[in-house]
């Protein structure tokens, strides 16, 4: 079943595939920067610059590192790939879009799927960056907060959801700041709990089972294949907007389409290296949101999701 929401016009949403453009047998170098597993970002870029006429080991080469959950070490990881005089960086999640930040401000750094660009100070800007940042953001702290609607649907006896904040991400904080709202509009108690390392995990799960609360919100870039095992550990229902939380095991997702953030992630790389300044081209937002439920998972959990939700569902995985 899927059906899909449309949030805003892009100008970058058709790109059309070009012949290869290598300048005068120029090999473009491009790092790559991810907090977690580059899947499936990796793949999805990759076939746009693709289709867009670029050719590995031809005219495109590219450098991935990642930090593999491990936030500290971003910033080695940006640092590494600037001193390999990369043309441009692609920063996956807002904090190694930060990370390469810090390390350069002269190379061009392509967002892809950072959280709030403005309020966790990456850009001044989204209609005009003005810095060598630009990209495409997600919006996640408003879809964290439709999340908090869409559990009470589910669970209307809800009174007290945990929020599993990574806080080494700047992020968190619009994060927490939505999910708030969105408690108190619906009678709902939000308890924010802070994530300092994969580590802590665990036992923060453990302390939150046993109808300690009824549900909870994970922050995206926090593992999602770890925090929806957990979940469903300790019986929790739980949300987060990334798609593979879902595919993952968790309850349901209100996210970005990933499938669009990256591809039009690829193609901002693309008019960069053809020559546009990262300044004058605006931050995008996401074009479409999908909200995904998990049928396999709330059969685990003994739920019966509302007929209200199922029908608004772009995916019901059963």
């Amino acid at each position: 079943m899927r059906r899909r929401l449309l949030l805003t016009t892009s100008m970058f949403a058709a790109a059309t595939p070009v012949v290869a453009r290598a300048q005068g047998g120029k090999v473009f170098r491009i790092g790559v920067l991810v907090v977690g597993q580059p899947e499936p970002f990796r793949t999805i870029f990759r076939n746009t610059l693709k289709d867009l006429g670029y050719v590995e080991g031809t005219n495109i080469v590219f450098e991935f590192r990642s930090a593999e959950f491990v936030p500290a070490r971003l910033d080695a990881l940006a640092a590494e790939l600037v001193a390999l005089n990369v043309d441009a960086l692609v920063a996956v999640q807002t904090p190694a879009a930060l990370a390469a930040k810090k390390a350069t401000r002269t190379i061009p750094v392509v967002l892809a799927g950072v959280g709030d660009a403005v309020a966790t100070g990456l850009v001044t800007s989204l209609a005009r960056p003005e810095a060598n940042l630009t990209g495409v953001s997600t919006a996640t702290a408003e879809l964290a907060g439709k999340s908090v609607e869409l559990l009470k649907e589910i669970l209307p006896a809800a009174r007290r959801i945990a929020a599993i904040a990574n806080a080494p991400d700047p992020f968190h904080k619009p994060f927490l700041e939505q999910l708030e709202k969105a408690g108190s509009q619906g009678g709902v108690a939000i308890e924010r709990v802070m994530i300092e390392r994969e580590a802590d995990l665990e036992p923060a799960f453990a302390r939150l089972g046993g109808g300690a609360v009824d549900a909870v919100i994970v922050q995206p870039s926090l593992s999602v294949n770890l925090t929806a095992a957990l979940a469903l550990k300790h019986r929790l229902s739980s949300a987060s907007a990334s798609r593979r939380f879902t595919n993952a095991g968790g309850l349901l997702a209100y996210a970005a389409d990933i499938q669009h953030l990256y591809r039009d992630s690829a193609v901002y790389l693309d008019k960069i290296l053809r020559g546009a300044k990262p300044g004058d081209l605006p931050v995008q937002g996401p074009i479409q949101i999908e909200l995904v439920i998990n049928l396999r998972t709330a059969k685990v959990l003994g739920l019966t999701v509302p007929q209200s939700i199922l029908i608004r569902a772009d995916e019901v995985m059963e």
